[in-house]
């Protein structure tokens, strides 16, 4: 027994030294630091890095371990850009992910297209993602604004119909694409019933905010749907707060996070309605062991819960590791294939890699924040999350002649 011992002790050491002496495997994570979206870019990079050590210490990537080498896109399309060919091109990653806004991921993800390297888009929630400008190389971990909007106006349209709606919409390809979907499944199609306006971006202001927000106060609509993220989000949501919107409308944010319900606090927060692709309460509520070994380890390490963010870049380093292990390569069309179609679960119910578009169906949620008492009940002040409805993927989802017929309206061709 203790020879037995001895000789495991040995072959553990020896692998541990065979990994240390092999190349890493290198990834790129590609995300905001600074900006408008920079909590959001935090939580990327915390998930990233807590999965990168969890497959390190279990033996790396068929014996390579995993490398993660980062870059501030500073939420700017050029710059995300730029940082992707310098990963491919200087630090020789093999895979490139991250973006929270949009415009970033679909400019990273072409230079990494034209550099044969794979892109995974974290929070990339416009249609045009996977949809006009989708390609090959360009995966998406998270839903798109067609799934977001479909389970969120299910709710909506048992719970709000006939009742008047005002669109507050960021002013780019994200805004645009969430709004355009909502107003379609929520029957809020009219602009002259159910008004709106745009807000710049990313230099939006307080007066931009305000005067939005006054003329959604004008409008006398019920619903005041706040088609904004991060810090955009949490300054609007401030100002509705001192106006007392948020007392006399249903203030609905489409894709909502963790983190942007912290930057706000629990109680101004309190009775939000939004969606989202997965909230660290789910794996306990669904009893889903491998989610709340992730909430558990990541509460551990960071003191503080992990947010839809977090949980998206964990996911992705483990998916490309599976994949080239399946693939017994790094080569991108290898990797591709054994991404394409591919079904798992891991943080969560069944999810899969849709071959044509390369979007990940996956179950959304609706939820709506909890009253002050309950959020800061938890450990870490985090439990704001009741889920209230839910939609399956494959209902949420584009249909192929849906997404073709968008395409061709692009002058794209109906495939990748």
């Amino acid at each position: 027994m203790k020879l037995r011992t001895l000789l495991l002790s040995a072959m553990v050491l020896l692998t541990g030294s065979a990994m240390v002496s092999a190349e890493a495997l290198k990834l790129g994570l590609n995300y905001p630091q600074t900006g408008r979206y920079k909590d959001q870019g935090l939580q990327q990079r915390l998930g990233a890095y807590l999965a990168v050590d969890e497959i390190n210490q279990a033996g790396g990537v068929m014996g390579q371990p995993l490398e993660l080498v980062i870059r501030n896109t500073r939420g700017e399309p050029e710059q995300g850009a730029k940082n992707t060919a310098e990963l491919i091109d200087r630090e020789r990653v093999r895979m490139v992910f991250g973006g929270v806004s949009s415009a970033v991921a679909i400019a990273s993800g072409k230079a990494a297209r034209d550099r044969d390297r794979l892109y995974f888009g974290t929070l990339t929630y416009s249609n045009a993602t996977t949809g006009s400008e989708g390609h090959r190389y360009m995966f998406r971990e998270s839903t798109n604004a067609w799934m977001t909007a479909k389970a969120l106006s299910q709710y909506l349209n048992r719970h709000h119909a006939d009742e008047k709606f005002f669109y507050i919409t960021s002013d780019y390809t994200w805004g645009w694409s969430v709004e355009e979907s909502v107003r379609k499944f929520s029957n809020t199609g009219d602009k002259n019933q159910h008004a709106g306006v745009k807000t710049p971006f990313p230099r939006a202001l307080i007066s931009d905010f305000r005067s939005a927000l006054e003329q959604a106060q004008a409008s006398e609509a019920k619903v005041l749907m706040l088609v904004l993220f991060g810090d955009d989000m949490v300054r609007a949501l401030n100002i509705a707060h001192e106006m007392g919107l948020t007392q006399s409308m249903q203030i609905v944010v489409p894709n909502l996070t963790l983190g942007m319900a912290r930057q706000v606090g629990p109680s101004i927060m309190e009775g939000v309605v939004g969606a989202a692709p997965w909230v660290w309460n789910l794996p306990y509520e669904n009893n889903y062991p491998r989610g709340k070994a992730f909430v558990e380890a990541f509460s551990d390490r960071y003191e503080m819960r992990p947010s839809s963010s977090a949980a998206s870049a964990y996911s992705i380093v483990y998916q490309y590791k599976e994949a080239v292990e399946r693939a017994g390569t790094t080569n991108t069309n290898a990797v591709i294939r054994e991404l394409e179609d591919h079904r798992y679960s891991l943080l969560k119910d069944e999810q899969y890699w849709r071959a044509f578009d390369h979007q990940n169906v996956q179950t959304v949620y609706v939820v709506r924040i909890k009253p002050r008492e309950t959020v800061v009940a938890d450990e870490f002040s985090s439990d704001y999350f009741e889920i209230i409805d839910f939609l399956p993927g494959d209902d949420a989802a584009q249909t192929r002649a849906e997404w073709e017929q968008r395409r061709q309206e692009a002058g794209k061709p109906p495939r990748l």
